[in-house]
């Protein structure tokens, strides 16, 4: 039995290291949302000769298919908790990946949610720049509307040419069946397939996102710990392309320590995180600091949310102030 490290975009190495989760180098296959992992485990059995990454937000996926491939001994497979967009953006190097595949991504019809779409202009771009050359991108919908969509982005990207004479087919021969598709088909809802393949043509080559250096900063307040935290009031802001919200804030009046939690919601990732203010000389003066609980990545947004956190402190009092900033500006 193969006993899997639980793995998530909060533990994985930026860029992914495959040494670190494969014995070996090969070919690699990538399924984004595998839902009960059946289709990504039927990859790993049948292409032995590739290493299976499946990139999935449900915890609930996660389980169930961290326990098959335990069960089945898969050492070329592995599940890692993750979005899409942060799996792109920050973990798939250009030109790594052989085949994406993409099974029935959610459609997200109510027009004020169509923004969480997969396939879109900003990540079809990722997918083709994270393709190597003669890669290809496997899609499934059921749903009309989401296939006319897809077919407009997809057919509209220089770096892919579509592999059928038609702009998507009903049915592919021999092709494994997942089990929500098993059930659309009973409930007369006909799959809609795509194959693109990465071509010689230029496409956008977005470099991965990588993280920053840990942000903190110092700052010199009259107030200790528990009146700062006495005198809170949450709010939240926009900080280029950033969402951050300073929800609550919390004293250790023993410690002089407060503890603020922070929603930080970025393009390519979104985090929940706390940050920690402790005292340090001299008296008076606090450093402001991711803290290490809850693994939060050193992103630009997380930069953002302790410069957030120190303003907010230093407007509390007129004998507030910001010493020194360790952030990217």
């Amino acid at each position: 039995m193969t006993l899997l490290r639980k793995l998530s975009y909060l533990t994985v190495d930026w860029p992914l290291r495959q040494s670190r989760l494969f014995p070996q180098a090969s070919p690699l296959i990538v399924e984004i949302g595998f839902g009960n992992g059946d289709y990504l485990i039927h990859l790993a059995e049948t292409r032995p000769d590739c290493n299976l990454i499946g990139f999935e937000i449900s915890s609930q996926s996660m389980a169930k298919a961290e326990a098959k491939i335990e069960k089945r001994g898969l050492s070329n497979c592995r599940p890692i908790h993750c979005r899409a967009e942060t799996a792109l953006a920050h973990l798939l190097e250009p030109e790594t990946v052989a085949e994406f595949h993409i099974n029935y991504p959610d459609p997200w019809f109510k027009k004020r949610h169509q923004r969480r779409r997969l396939i879109q202009r900003d990540t079809v771009d990722l997918l083709t720049s994270r393709l190597r050359a003669g890669g290809t991108l496997h899609l499934a919908t059921d749903i009309l509307e989401y296939a006319e969509m897809a077919h407009d982005a997809l057919a509209s990207t220089p770096g892919l040419t579509n592999q059928f004479e038609t702009p998507w087919v009903h049915d592919i021969e021999g092709r494994f069946r997942t089990k929500y598709e098993i059930k659309g088909y009973r409930e007369g809802r006909r799959g809609h397939f795509f194959r693109y393949q990465r071509n010689a043509r230029p496409a956008p080559r977005p470099a991965v996102i990588k993280e920053l250096d840990m942000p903190h900063l110092f700052l010199q307040s009259p107030l200790s710990a528990a009146e700062i935290v006495d005198r809170f009031e949450a709010t939240r802001q926009q900080a280029d392309g950033a969402h951050i919200a300073i929800l609550r804030a919390y004293a250790d009046p023993k410690r002089d320590t407060a503890v603020f939690e922070v929603v930080v919601e970025e393009p390519t990732i979104e985090q929940h995180a706390l940050l920690v203010m402790s005292p340090r000389a001299p008296a008076g003066e606090y450093m402001v600091k991711l803290s290490a609980v809850g693994h939060a990545r050193s992103t630009a947004g997380m930069h953002r949310a302790v410069a957030a956190v120190g303003d907010l402190v230093a407007g509390l009092d007129a004998g507030s102030r910001v010493l020194a900033r360790k952030l990217r500006e």
